[in-house]
């Protein structure tokens, strides 16, 4: 197989192995057959979250790439990197000085997909919507800063907040945004099953076995209005068990993109052949994966005990081990490209050191070693999950400071388990809402925070996360989320380990991979398309 690797410039925003698509023929036209993308993702509807496609509950990568294909938003990000762009609006902008009053216009023609029109009175109903629910997905806090909701006619939105946030134009292009029909949706309920009616550049159709999506089918929505071309006709999203299967099926030709989740044997072994007829993409990424820790858990209660994790854990190491070139150390929940980034955890801790980490359990009169068990999801992050949190658990346990055992779950199981607060110390991967350090933060340490954690900062909560939101320029943001990410680094409620890139594997003959994950690494099947190939 030719195996040829693009290596595209870094990007600011969200990364993720996340799916890709595509369509059309000679570099996007129409017609042609259905373009077949692989994905490990699981799309499943269990007794704890039976509204997996809900807008006003999804909140995790696989989801909500299936929800910004088919449900519109007022805003959307772009394919490079920059500021959000009009989408369902024709224009959108602060009508104020001080960041608190957002305005917008939507476009002419706008229908939902059963051919009903638009209206600002749809835009309230479901952004109300979400924030009346407040699904324990935790989703309906990236709306947190909205105070009410107005409309003037049929054409015009505007957003009075609760305090200034320079943000908010990146939170309207999130699918909890997302604009659905009042007729499908009931305003008090969550939409069971996987059904989803918009106003997207597709229609989606889902196969469903057991509970679960087996294929989900994208088809062009012929009465799409929004600044996106969409180049096929359709796309169909085949989910598999392993990266090992998705990557039989490319070898095959039964599949024509594999991204979200790739084996990093896969990678290394894609980016290194030669000859035949799959391409390779890498894009700079920014998922970041980190330790999370249940502070009210007697396990984790003392900082001490956290802090000497933090000062035990060998990121270098851990990177070398598992992924190779695909990471690198992450020394903040923010990674080190986006605007804002500090590197706290390194400026605290330094190198790993046993006797820093000992001296820590004795001065706060804790016995060593220390108990605990580190919980992963088997079956979200990719297949080295697994390996990754063994190698975690043999650095503390040769400290001689840590008696740790790990423990993988599947994803429909762990979620729920973690949101009750089953687990002491668990480990997760985020890939970001929009590309701005304020989302690496305040959904972890909010009121609201989304993974239910009791770490409560008030000052953070009161007064550093308002005010870096008050700065339009980001830069002018700095002081005070290097403050948030030093109280991190000093409490440890959250513990960064990498970041990463992402890639888009495909068969030569599909245009567009370059442009199938955004900044944001949000999937766009829009851009893929058929070519000649090489």
């Amino acid at each position: 197989m030719n195996r040829k690797t693009l290596v595209l410039p870094a990007v600011v925003g969200l990364l993720a192995p996340v799916l890709a698509a595509c369509g059309g023929s000679d570099g996007g036209s129409d017609g042609g057959d259905a373009i077949v993308v692989g994905t490990t993702d699981r799309f499943t509807a269990t007794k704890d979250a039976p509204a997996p496609l809900d807008p006003a509950y999804a909140y995790d990568v696989g989801s909500w790439n299936i929800l910004r294909q088919t449900v519109q938003t007022l805003m959307i990000q772009p394919k490079g990197e920059g500021d959000p762009v009009p989408e369902a609006a024709q224009s959108c902008a602060f009508t104020d000085s001080g960041n608190e009053r957002y305005a917008c216009k939507l476009r002419d023609g706008l229908k939902f997909s059963n051919g009903d029109k638009i209206t600002a009175a749809d835009v309230k109903y479901s952004i109300d919507r979400a924030r009346a629910i407040k699904a324990d997905s935790g989703v309906f806090a990236l709306l947190s800063t909205i105070d009410t909701v107005e409309t003037q006619g049929d054409n015009e939105v505007i957003f009075h907040l609760k305090t200034a946030d320079a943000t908010f134009p990146f939170k309207l292009s999130t699918p909890v945004a997302g604009i659905i029909n009042p007729d499908d949706y009931q305003k008090d309920k969550l939409r069971d099953g996987f059904a989803v009616d918009g106003s997207g550049p597709y229609t989606l159709h889902t196969e469903v076995k057991n509970d679960e999506v087996v294929k989900a089918t994208f088809t062009k929505n012929p009465d799409y209005k929004g600044v996106l071309k969409v180049n096929n006709s359709k796309v169909d999203m085949v989910s598999f068990a392993d990266a090992t299967e998705m990557g039989n099926a490319l070898d095959k030709g039964d599949i024509d993109v594999m991204t979200r989740t790739m084996s990093p044997q896969q990678i290394q072994a894609l980016s290194t052949k030669s000859g035949g007829s799959v391409d390779l993409v890498e894009m700079a990424g920014l998922e970041i994966r980190y330790l999370a820790f249940n502070t009210s858990a007697p396990t984790v209660k003392s900082k001490a005990v956290r802090q000497a994790i933090a000062q035990l854990i060998n990121r270098g190491e851990l990177v070398s081990k598992v992924y190779g070139t695909q990471a690198e150390p992450l020394y903040s929940m923010v990674p080190a490209s986006i605007t804002g980034h500090s590197n706290s955890f390194f400026n605290k801790y330094g190198d790993p050191s046993v006797a820093k980490a000992k001296a820590l359990l004795t001065a706060a009169g804790i016995t060593s070693p220390v108990k605990l068990t580190l919980h992963y999801t088997t079956d979200h992050y990719g297949p080295a999950t697994k390996k990754e949190f063994e190698v975690l658990r043999q650095q503390l346990n040769d400290s001689g400071l840590f008696d740790v055992a790990v423990k993988g779950a599947p994803w429909d199981t762990f979620v729920p388990a973690e949101r009750k607060g089953e687990y002491d110390a668990f480990g997760m991967g985020w890939f970001p809402d929009f590309p701005d350090a304020d989302n690496y933060l305040a959904p972890f340490l909010d009121k609201d925070n989304f993974l239910k954690l009791p770490y409560r900062n008030s000052t953070i909560i009161n007064s550093l996360i308002p005010e870096s939101r008050r700065e339009a320029d980001r830069v002018g943001a700095a002081k005070s989320l290097t403050e948030i990410q030093d109280a991190i680094a000093e409490d440890v409620p959250l513990l960064p380990l990498w970041q990463g890139k992402q890639y888009v594997a495909s068969g030569d003959k599909v245009t567009g991979t370059a442009y199938a994950l955004n900044s944001a690494s949000s999937l766009q099947l829009w851009e893929l398309g058929r070519g000649v190939g090489g």
